[in-house]
């Protein structure tokens, strides 16, 4: 069984900074690429930042320059630095990962959210 668990959320001055952390555990054997999808109040899941496990990463045209995505390998690690927050970059934001168990079975795990609020 394989888990990804998010954290980092919080209230958050417009300005302000915030990183977010996902931790994947369990049954992995590899990881591929990982990403950040958040899902603002009312409207549909939306592609924040994807990278891969070669450390080549894309954004959203919204989040550029503000956001950047790394990860850890060796710890099974994404992680999302926003700065400049903006009031609509407040969403629940998922973190995903295309993980390869050591049963040999490819799927795509999702985390179970965390919340990001912008304002003031």
């Amino acid at each position: 069984q394989v888990q990804l668990v998010e954290s980092g959320g919080d209230l958050v001055q417009p300005g302000g900074s915030l990183r977010l952390s996902c931790a994947a555990s369990g049954s992995i054997k590899s990881i591929s690429n990982m990403a950040w999808y958040r899902r603002p109040p009312g409207k549909r899941r939306e592609l924040v930042a994807t990278i891969t496990n070669g450390g080549n990463t894309n954004y959203a045209d919204s989040v550029k320059g503000r956001f950047t995505i790394a990860r850890d390998n060796a710890k099974n690690m994404v992680y999302l630095q926003m700065n400049s927050l903006k009031p609509e970059d407040s969403a629940v934001y998922y973190c995903n990962a295309l993980i390869t168990t050591t049963l040999e079975f490819e799927f795509n795990y999702w985390g179970q959210g965390t919340r990001v609020t912008v304002s003031s």
